[in-house]
Formats: C-alpha cells, structure tokens, sequence
C-alpha cells in the first residue's frame, strides 16, 4: 500500500486572535490537500502560539491558561480533517486532567473520530518549567492506510517505547517534535534515524520554527521536518524520502509504500526487527 504525507514546518511567530491562529493551520492543510496527501504531521507545542494572544492587559497568557482552547483547537481540527478528508496529526496540544496538566498528540480523522497519545517521557525542563505529567500508556491506531504511533519528541529518544509500537504494529511513527537549539534537534533526529533501523519502520518528523518572544520557554526554536526510512537497497542510502530547509517556514511531502517495509523486514540487507535476540534481553510488548 502507498500513502502520502507531509509534514509542517510551523512558523511561530505573535498573534492577535484565535483566528489568526485558525486561518495560519487551514493554510498549511490547504496546501497539503493541493498535494493529495493523505496525512498531514504539525509540529509539537505549536499551540503554544495562542498564549501569545495574551490577556485583557495585553499580558501573555501562561501555560496554566492553554488548556482553555481545548475545545476550539478539536473543533477547529475536526472540522478540517473532515472538510479536506485529510487525517491531521495536530502536533500536540496542552490539555488538564484531574488539575495536571499533559501534552497530548491528537489524530482527527476524516470522518470525526479523534484519537489521542500524551507524551510518555516528559524532559526536565517541561517539568520545572510548566509541571507537565507524563502519559501512562501506549496506544497504536488503526486507519484505512495501516496502523500507526504518535511518538513526541522526547519519546523517540527511547528505543524501548517504539519497539512496543512496533510489536502492536505499527509500520508508521508520526513524531511531533520542538526543540529549541542544535543539540535537542539532532538527538530527536539522529535518534529517528536510529528507531527506523531498529525496527524498519518509517518516521515522519517536524518541529516548530520562528519565536515567541512573549512566551516562557518559547523564545527559541530549532526545526527541520524530514520523512524517515530504514537504510537498505529500496530507500535512499541517507534513509531520507524528503527533508525540510532548516528553520524555514514551509511544508513537505512524500509517498511512503509499506510493502518496501514488508520486503526488507523478510530478506534486506539487514532484518533488524527479525533478528532481534529475545533470548537475551526482553521483547517491548
């Protein structure tokens, strides 16, 4: 089966409404639906961009104050996926449970359903900044182009977690990400890498570019989005199918065939996921 997706590269930057935040997402899904793709993949945090909206004094809201959008950003995603049949990625949002507060990968499908993922593994400075919890579970999603996992950021950094979603199997890794320099890119990027040749999987990955000077822990952003193969004779030799302009606010695409998947996991060069020794150390399931 082939399938399209793209990625967003999100340009943040201030804004004055939850409109102009409204009118810059169906932008870029129009654009995707001008290329037929099938998946569109936004940026982790990207909703970060309504706290600079700010308050009746002008005042930039706070962490604390982003759930209260909850129910428009699922609207207004709902309603995009549907109007362009498109199934949305929609990065992650901040939403609050029981008083805790999570960053939760949400999946619109075209028909209205709305899965979700929060983040698993949560990084020092979402805890001392923002008290962020972490996700308790893992979940794999089925859709009309195969099963896939929404891993964000911090979490593709872990071998173990994406073994699972690939042993629940799943053969696409969506990964929001945001990260605010060199060095937090290219973990989350050499490490996409490395989960697709592990287990033979694709990725696709994006972050967030541009600033949010009047937003904590905003203020910097480092982004490159890229769609991520395993390294053998069917994909490029870099394991690249298509990769963004550092920083640059844009959108990219390409057309993954999972029966490449299939046929490298039973007689490639390497079969990573098939000769993994369960013997010797345990099978993530």
């Amino acid at each position: 089966m082939k399938f399209r997706v793209s990625a967003v590269q999100y340009h943040l930057h201030t804004i004055q409404s939850f409109e102009d935040f409204a009118h810059q997402v169906e932008h870029y899904i129009r654009t995707a639906a001008e290329f037929e793709t099938d998946f569109v993949l936004f940026p982790e945090f990207f909703t970060t961009q309504l706290m600079s909206v700010g308050d009746k004094t002008g005042k930039a809201l706070t962490i604390n104050d982003l759930p209260d959008f909850t129910d428009r950003y699922r609207e207004l995603f709902q309603g995009l996926a549907k109007t362009y049949s498109i199934h949305i990625v929609g990065g992650t949002h901040v939403i609050r449970r029981e008083q805790k507060l999570y960053n939760v990968a949400h999946l619109f499908y075209p028909d209205g359903r709305i899965a979700e993922q929060a983040k698993i593994h949560i990084t020092p400075a979402e805890i001392t900044g923002w008290n962020m919890g972490a996700g308790e579970g893992l979940a794999v999603f089925e859709t009309e182009f195969g099963t896939i996992a929404m891993l964000t950021c911090y979490d593709i950094e872990f071998p173990e977690i994406v073994r699972m979603a690939k042993a629940k199997g799943a053969d696409v890794i969506f990964c929001p990400s945001c990260t605010d320099d060199r060095h937090g890119f290219h973990r989350v990027r050499y490490t996409s890498h490395a989960r697709a040749i592990e287990n033979q999987v694709y990725v696709v990955l994006t972050g967030t570019v541009g600033s949010l000077p009047t937003v904590d822990l905003m203020r910097a952003n480092f982004g490159q989005a890229a769609i991520i193969t395993p390294n053998d004779i069917p994909f490029p030799p870099q394991g690249l199918l298509a990769e963004g302009e550092l920083n640059n606010d844009m959108i990219i695409t390409a057309d993954l065939d999972l029966e490449l998947l299939y046929q490298v996991r039973e007689k490639g060069s390497v079969t990573t996921w098939r000769d993994r020794r369960t013997d010797l150390y345990p099978d993530w399931q």
